[in-house]
């Protein structure tokens, strides 16, 4: 959910859908220009008791923000607060509970990536030290309710949380109590954007089942292995899900900017304000008639703001989107872009990922995303067996497409290595969630709270 608030120069006033579809084709880049852009979230727990920070409590949120400053940080502001950071390597924002996010910057291979992400860990693991906090690599708070848990002052989450339980009955929960791992990427036309939606969509059940890491619910086992995803079935369903007009003939930035325009509003920023607009309607304000501000029109910032609100699998920006993963572990911060990049960004890697899929129905689609939060790699596949059976040809079609592009550290290897936690992961036949029910109902003793030493960055 990252976005900062800054200041604002004017933006042009929307005259015509047009301009909606045009902004999609302003993503398009040349492949020489395409770039890797990771955003990983972490809980962050007081060393004592465990306990989420609030922000502004000694040696909370703020602070550790703060702390970050030395590294040359600098604070993003909202009334008052500091929200975000902006520096060399992306920006650094609060989800809604106090979940500390990297979106890092667009990069050029995985190896820059990897080291970008161990900056920032070794920073926050600094700045945690000296404050007494840790960082915990899961897709869910383990043991806390949504009453103990604190709420950052960012004016578009008040928004969202008011707004969040007239429309689903877990919203709360995937605001409060989530962390996941996304990568984003780009391409170079609207037939290349449609082709890695398509498989971005259809292989993103895959992607759950391999991070799948939220199996327990206020300190016992939900009965899921992805519960983050599962929460996800019922938090808005006018702004999530498969979205199966993208698999239709003529599906383009058109058909997208109409989806989205039927997404309802959350708000709208003004004069570095967030004005409550939830439920209300895009359309509407293309006409001049929304109720909150009668008469004005959106601007390509207010277009740009409202597609950050939709969170289907695979979100369209000006690039596209990978959402289907649980937060974990340094190393599988690094293993998700190394799957999509081997899948996506290479031509010969992305056919032959297609052709493993094409052929999947709507129906069976939603059927697998369905299954795959209980199941994992046992849900069953489109034609008989079950995920796990298609995992390693997946992997093999991502390796392939990395080694082919050829892109080298100084040791000289290419970037099929980040591969290996997914490819143990498969060789196991255990996802990371079954690894820790494993534990909880042997070592642990029904402990959970062991899984702070175990899941610590």
């Amino acid at each position: 959910m990252t976005t900062i608030p800054a200041p604002k120069k004017t933006s042009p006033t929307i005259e015509s859908r047009d301009q909606l579809i045009a902004s999609f084709a302003g993503g398009e880049k040349p492949k020489d220009a395409w770039r890797i852009g990771t955003e990983h979230e972490k809980f962050v727990y007081a060393n004592g008791d465990h306990h989420a920070p609030s922000y502004d409590e000694p040696s909370g949120i703020r602070a550790l923000l703060g702390e970050l400053e030395q590294y040359g940080w600098k604070p993003v502001m909202e009334g008052g607060n500091a929200i975000a950071m902006s520096g060399p390597d992306g920006s650094i924002s609060l989800e809604p509970a106090g979940q500390f996010e990297l979106s890092g910057a667009p990069l050029d291979s995985l190896h820059e990536t990897c080291a970008e992400t161990g900056r920032h860990l070794e920073q926050v693991k600094a700045a945690g030290e000296k404050l007494g906090i840790g960082f915990l690599g899961l897709g869910m708070w383990p043991d806390k309710t949504r009453a103990e848990l604190p709420t950052m002052p960012k004016g578009r989450y008040a928004i969202m949380l008011r707004h969040m339980p007239r429309v689903g009955s877990m919203g709360l929960d995937m605001m409060l109590r989530t962390c996941t791992i996304q990568v984003n990427l780009d391409y170079a036309s609207e037939a290349d954007m449609v082709k890695k939606f398509r498989v971005g969509l259809a292989l993103q059940p895959l992607a759950t089942a391999l991070f799948a890491n939220s199996p327990f619910t206020e300190g016992k086992p939900n009965g899921m292995l992805s519960y983050r995803s599962h929460i996800w079935s019922d938090t808005d369903p006018h702004r999530t899900g498969m979205l199966p007009f993208v698999f239709e003939d003529g599906f383009g930035y058109e058909r997208y900017a109409e989806y989205a325009l039927d997404v309802p509003m959350y708000f709208v920023y003004r004069e570095g304000k967030y004005i409550d607009a939830a439920g209300l309607s895009f359309r509407d304000f293309l006409k001049g008639e929304l109720s909150v501000l009668p008469g004005e029109k959106p601007t390509l910032d207010d277009w740009t703001d409202h597609l950050s609100t939709a969170f289907p699998e695979v979100r369209l920006k000006t690039f596209l989107e990978m959402r289907g993963a649980d937060g974990g572990p340094w190393n599988r911060i690094c293993a998700l872009p190394a799957l999509w990049v081997g899948l996506l960004y290479d031509q010969g890697a992305l056919d032959a990922a297609w052709d493993l899929v094409k052929d999947w129905t709507i129906d069976e689609r939603q059927a697998l995303r369905d299954a795959v939060p209980k199941l994992g790699m046992n849900a069953p596949i489109a034609g008989g067996g079950k995920l796990r059976d298609i995992a390693g040809e997946v992997l093999d079609i991502a390796g392939a497409g990395l080694s082919a592009r050829a892109r080298f550290n100084r040791a000289g290897d290419n970037e099929s290595g980040f591969l290996d936690p997914l490819r143990e992961i498969v060789r196991s036949g255990k996802v990371p969630a079954e690894v820790l029910l494993e534990r909880y109902h042997g070592a642990w003793n029904g402990d959970v709270s062991k899984v702070y030493d175990e899941a610590s960055f």
